[in-house]
């Protein structure tokens, strides 16, 4: 080789080294991802050689290694890959945004007739290796290409100037040596430098290790690569036993709460991704439900919840996707929106469609019992998403009061005799108990709304479904808990309590099959719909009036008894009269301080008269 050879870095426009160290990435531990990303692909580039034939297999032991030496203040990532000869050197380290990559998959790639998606090349983002110009002064590169060429010594400082020399290196492979800067020690840390490795490099196809200099080491201690080469996203899904799931989500996200179900997505043509997401387990519904979706090219990290690839609503998803066909700038940190990445988006939709439907209809009891934690998202992506609640529909599930579920499909069913197309509901088990009861006792069943966006949701189902209408326990008197017979009006009664109710609260006369009920209070649905509305978003909710209708039961002995009271002692009726409005309206809502106090008040008065 001839004599020590200068020169400075060409560039097609100014010089762009200070803005590479300045500028390049948004995060400057990057760096050491794309040195380590191009020691993998030296390797992997090295294999493909050796399955098309082109170079024999030496049955080599592939590695790349990662060596800290605080006092010396260098930092080397270490290959037995592929190498450079003086000219690849000059060709694609002397000149920046050219890429080995690229003229690798145009050579090689086609001979075997599968796209270049395939071998996990990731040397097209052109400017990774001058990423380590962020953290270095100074760069050394020692290199021996796999032919019989002689190894190259590269030097180069963050000026851009460079210095090409011989060197004794003897086995194929590269390493690259940086020489950090003073004022970037922390990335002689290594606690940092490990950090860094477990983030971006653990699952890298390669074996990685990583090795302190300055650490006194165990005699009889084993050297094992800080990565998983096959992570089990790139398994298929019948390798894979459900315990390799929890291990894998908990490993991934240090989340010890086992996930409620996970889908494995095994996506080829035309879309070619891969990807394992779960569905995470919360403790209470204070904790935050941000998920977390871990991108990855080829195995190498990228970027965390990248917004573009999975739905808003499908956010509390936590999970990794490799997509080695993504657009991304430089730094892939980015994404570019464009047709490939909305078709991800759509699969995913899909699978997590397709997931709830297989479990719905093969593991019923389990899917019942996670629906309580899972509702609330899918009913939100029902909302904002028709074509997803299409895909889902007969899947969704009403938890009824008596703490079983059925589908719409299965209550619908049921009810066709005695309430067709009429569900009926409870927002308060315990407050609503008495309306409760009484439509269990006539074998109604009772759906349970325990959290806000069930009745959000209940509106929009009327909107998807018109025929079927929601209904409170305490809007309606059901035809299934009226009893046969004619209904007699008392016109003293009638007296009595429109006097206490006055203009707020209409009455009415029905019989119903339970005696033992002498008088419910009913909210009409529609207009409780509209305050609870108004007082959603912030207005005043007593604007509009909730139209109220008290039933006095004919059927119950009590109400008998007090229109004969009535005729003999009007005074003591009105008191009784006023206490029965109090009751229903009690069972009906809770009540302010001021009524709690006026209602105990005329308790103790009609226990002294007792």
């Amino acid at each position: 080789m001839s004599d020590i050879k200068k020169g400075g870095i060409s560039v097609d426009t100014e010089h762009i080294f200070p803005i590479i160290k300045k500028w390049l990435y948004s995060e400057k531990d990057i760096f050491l991802r794309e040195i380590v990303s191009n020691a993998s692909d030296a390797i992997t580039k090295l294999r493909r050689l050796a399955s098309l034939g082109i170079r024999e297999d030496m049955g080599e032991d592939y590695r790349v290694t990662v060596t800290l030496d605080k006092e010396a203040g260098t930092l080397t990532v270490s290959d037995n890959g592929i190498g450079m000869t003086e000219e690849e050197l000059n060709k694609y380290i002397c000149s920046i945004a050219l890429s080995g990559a690229v003229d690798f998959i145009q050579k090689y790639e086609k001979e075997d007739g599968e796209g270049s998606g395939k071998n996990g090349i990731i040397g097209h983002f052109g400017l990774g290796f001058y990423s380590a110009f962020m953290v270095s002064d100074s760069v050394e590169v020692i290199t021996k290409s796999y032919t019989d060429a002689p190894a190259v010594h590269w030097v180069c400082s963050e000026s851009g100037e460079y210095e090409i020399s011989s060197s004794n290196k003897t086995a194929h492979g590269t390493s690259v040596i940086m020489h950090v800067s003073e004022n970037e020690a922390e990335f002689l840390e290594r606690s940092r430098i490990r950090a860094i490795l477990e983030k971006y490099c653990s699952f890298m196809p390669v074996d990685i290790y990583f090795e302190d200099v300055n650490e006194e080491k165990k005699e009889d201690a084993k050297e094992e690569p800080i990565n998983d080469t096959c992570p089990l996203w790139q398994k298929q899904p019948s390798e894979c036993r459900d315990e390799d799931y929890t291990d894998f989500y908990r490993k991934v996200f240090n989340d010890f709460k086992e996930p409620l179900f996970h889908i494995h997505i095994n996506a080829d043509y035309p879309l070619n991704f891969k990807g394992i997401l779960y569905f995470p387990k919360f403790a209470n519904e204070y904790e935050t439900i941000e998920g977390q979706v871990k991108l990855y090219y080829n195995q190498v990290y990228v970027a965390d919840n990248i917004k573009e690839v999975i739905p808003e609503y499908l956010l509390m998803l936590k999970g990794v996707l490799d997509c080695p066909e993504l657009p991304l700038n430089v730094s892939r940190s980015y994404l570019q929106t464009n047709t490939y990445v909305s078709k991800i988006s759509a699969h995913i939709v899909k699978k997590v469609a397709d997931k709830l439907n297989s479990l719905c209809l093969n593991d019923r009891d389990r899917y019942a019992k996670i629906w309580s934690g899972i509702s609330p998202f899918i009913e939100y992506a029902c909302i904002k998403d028709r074509k997803f609640y299409d895909r889902v529909k007969g899947s969704l599930l009403l938890t009824l009061c008596d703490g079983s579920a059925q589908t719409y499909e299965e209550y619908l069913k049921d009810a066709k005799e005695s309430h067709e197309n009429k569900i009926y509901y409870a927002t308060d088990k315990a407050l609503q108990a008495q309306y409760i009861s009484m439509f269990e006792a006539q074998n109604i069943k009772v759906v349970l709304f325990e959290k806000p966006i069930d009745t959000q949701f209940s509106s929009i189902v009327e909107q998807y479904m018109p025929d079927v209408k929601f209904l409170r326990v305490d809007a309606d008197v059901a035809d299934s808990l009226k009893a046969d017979g004619e209904i007699s009006e008392s016109e003293t009664l009638k007296v009595i309590f429109n006097e206490i109710l006055g203009n707020k609260v209409t009455l009415k006369f029905d019989a119903l099959k339970d005696q033992s009920v002498p008088a419910i209070l009913n909210v009409s649905e529609e207009s409780r719909r509209m305050e609870e509305l108004m007082r959603m978003y912030g207005m005043d909710g007593g604007a509009y009036p909730v139209e109220s209708t008290l039933v006095l039961n004919t059927a119950s002995p009590l109400v008998k008894k007090l229109e004969d009271t009535a005729q003999s002692e009007p005074e003591k009726a009105k008191e009784m009269a006023s206490y029965l409005y109090k009751l229903s309206l009690l069972s009906q809502k809770k009540f302010s301080a001021e009524e709690m106090q006026d209602f105990m008040k005329n308790s103790f008065e009609l226990m002294m008269k007792l």
